[in-house]
């Protein structure tokens, strides 16, 4: 396992974050987004979706649990949002496991599943590094797994 640490000025840092990642994305792999309330995991993953699919328009999945796309490569790209989800077995029906064999799958809330989906993952915590005044600002940190080691040595700080 690898592991980095990024200071996140700005929002607009926790959306470049996003947008690297998905550049590097390969079938097969599974971002997992945790934080709190507010950390900043919907952000991530709506600009990792957005560059990764070449859409705008990324609604939160959390009502709908699941939002699927094509990625700009053709292989499918589902963004999970499972902050509502009470028991795992809930999960069986949403694809995620074939999502994640054949495609790219960016979960918020990862501690509602029962394993991690795959060994090429990305596990992203993401927290408030920000004094009075500046909210804004955001620690992510990152530990790489599988093939996402490699990787993750392309991401600069």
């Amino acid at each position: 396992m690898s592991e980095k640490t990024i200071h996140l000025e700005t929002i607009e840092a926790t959306q470049r974050l996003g947008a690297v990642l998905a550049r590097l994305a390969v079938p097969g792999d599974v971002i997992l987004l945790t934080g709190g309330l507010g950390a900043g995991k919907t952000t991530m993953a709506r600009a990792f979706v957005g560059e990764i699919a070449g859409v705008e328009e990324v609604p939160s999945p959390t009502y709908t649990l699941v939002q699927a796309y094509v990625s700009r490569a053709g292989f499918d790209v589902l963004h999970a949002d499972l902050y509502r989800v009470e028991d795992p077995s809930e999960l069986i029906e949403l694809g995620l496991e074939d999502a994640a064999a054949n495609g790219v799958v960016v979960i918020e809330w990862p501690d509602r599943l029962d394993d991690a989906l795959s060994d090429n993952r990305l596990e992203i915590e993401l927290d408030f590094d920000g004094v009075d005044g500046q909210e804004h600002r955001r620690i992510a940190r990152l530990a790489a797994h599988g093939s996402w080691g490699e990787r993750l040595g392309r991401i600069s700080a």
